[in-house]
């Protein structure tokens, strides 16, 4: 699905799966041009006609055909099966916008003639051909991973097409895996169907999964609050005030998957209610600080991040702005809203607060209260994730992930790879730490947070 944003490709098979993340985004144009449109930079094209809009996966030699969407209310709003709703909105008759709920920022779309040849055509180019295309078309990390992608098709390509050739699944899947493993990058995968799964992310961390989370969630209630959190949002964000101080800790192990109803607006009104139950008067009129745990987040939706940052400002401030490869940056900003705290927060963090969790982490960093971060760097991915298909009935069931997006500071640097560093370095839910009853992440954040410092 070209517009789905994955909470992060690795997790999604970890985790208990959880839905697309999506609703509509204002109000839609009376009459959004019909016709066909290329989306910028996203290497997709839409068709939109009445009452349908179908999506298309491009390459420079490929066309394949994706998901079709059905117009919901306003002429420019479009539901998909997987409940992605995507939003349009025209600028001219040749100029457009795509919103995709849950996703900041737009996607610019420029009119079409018609749809590729390629999409027409009956000739189908090879699985791995494809494949390495659609990278070269869109990863944007290569140069700052040291991977000389020509070298890497030069390499595989005979390789992967004798295997497919001759109906080698298994081969095929051993080439791409080949491929991709040196980027270390956990929003990059191969999901083979029966085959294979493969996804790795950066080395010496640890990808978020149930039983991470439910080992770290008991070894904090019993080590660090000595009582159990309570919790919101599908267990998702737990709270509770610190023993004898007015302090308080805040715990938020996804940004998606609060609500059964699998779609963002369902997720943000529960994120919602999570917070005004945390956040009352009376806790607001006491609380002098606030650990804000992530150090097992597995990612979800932006828009939900910055939601929860909007929370935790009185002021608002520049969060990061989102670049591909030949848009300019859309700037994206934290707004206040209803009862927040403004006050001190210690973030921490570590090599499991992948993707949104890590888009919420740098959000924060131009903060304008005090804040800091405790622990160790974020996994290092932030993009959403374009899911892609192969070419042929053989391998209908086989998809991967591809990012193509950079997150940018109000200076211009990304985190992507090396993940958001700390301020202050503590081993975070190592063997030793587990072995020995410590967190020193979370009684440095106490220093921090009591001493004033």
């Amino acid at each position: 699905m070209i517009m789905q944003r994955r909470r992060t490709a690795v997790v999604a098979a970890a985790l208990v799966g959880v839905g697309t993340i999506t609703t509509a985004c204002g109000n839609a144009a009376a009459d959004f041009p019909t016709g066909f449109w290329q989306v910028d930079d996203y290497g997709s094209a839409l068709s939109v006609h009445g009452d349908t809009l179908e999506t298309y996966q491009l390459t420079a030699l490929s066309c394949l055909k994706d998901e079709t969407a059905a117009r919901s209310g306003n002429p420019g709003r479009y539901v998909t099966q997987g409940k992605d709703v995507l939003t349009l909105r025209p600028a001219d008759q040749d100029r457009a916008t795509l919103h995709i709920d849950g996703s900041p920022g737009d996607r610019t779309l420029r009119r079409l003639p018609a749809l590729p040849t390629t999409c027409t055509g009956t000739t189908e180019p090879a699985a791995f051909d494809v494949f390495w295309q659609t990278f070269q078309e869109n990863y944007p990390f290569f140069a700052a991973k040291g991977i000389d992608w020509q070298q890497v098709r030069d390499r595989f390509r005979d390789r992967a097409n004798l295997a497919e050739q001759r109906g080698d699944d298994a081969e095929l899947f051993a080439v791409l895996r080949d491929m991709i493993a040196p980027l270390n990058d956990a929003h990059v995968v191969v999901s083979a169907g029966d085959t294979g799964f493969f996804g790795v992310g950066r080395p010496g961390t640890a990808i978020p999964s149930p039983q991470l989370d439910q080992q770290v969630k008991e070894f904090v209630q019993r080590r660090d609050l000595r009582h159990p959190l309570t919790e919101y949002a599908n267990g998702r964000i737990g709270y509770a005030d610190l023993p004898g101080q007015d302090y308080g800790y805040l715990r938020v192990s996804s940004f998606s998957g609060y609500t059964t109803d699998r779609t963002f607006a369902a997720d943000s009104a529960e994120l919602d209610r999570a917070l005004d139950a945390i956040f009352t008067a009376d806790r607001l009129s006491r609380l002098r600080g606030l650990i804000l745990d992530l150090r097992i987040n597995g990612g979800g939706s932006d828009s939900l991040g910055l939601e929860l940052a909007a929370r935790l400002t009185d002021r608002p401030y520049f969060a990061y702005a989102k670049k591909t490869r030949t848009t300019d940056p859309q700037p994206q900003r934290v707004t206040p809203a209803r009862a927040g705290f403004a006050g001190p927060i210690a973030i921490l963090t570590g090599g499991s607060t992948v993707s949104a969790g890590e888009t919420f982490t740098q959000a924060m960093l131009e903060r304008p209260s005090r804040t800091t971060r405790i622990g160790q760097p974020t996994q290092g991915v932030f993009s959403d994730v374009m899911e892609r298909k192969l070419p042929g009935a053989a391998h209908a069931d086989w998809w991967f992930g591809v990012p193509n997006e950079e997150f940018l500071t109000s200076d211009g640097r990304t985190f992507d790879g090396a993940g958001v560093p700390p301020e202050f370095t503590e081993p975070v839910f190592t063997d030793e730490e587990f072995g020995q009853q410590r967190d020193s992440a979370f009684d440095r954040a106490v220093r921090w947070l009591t001493s004033g410092s």
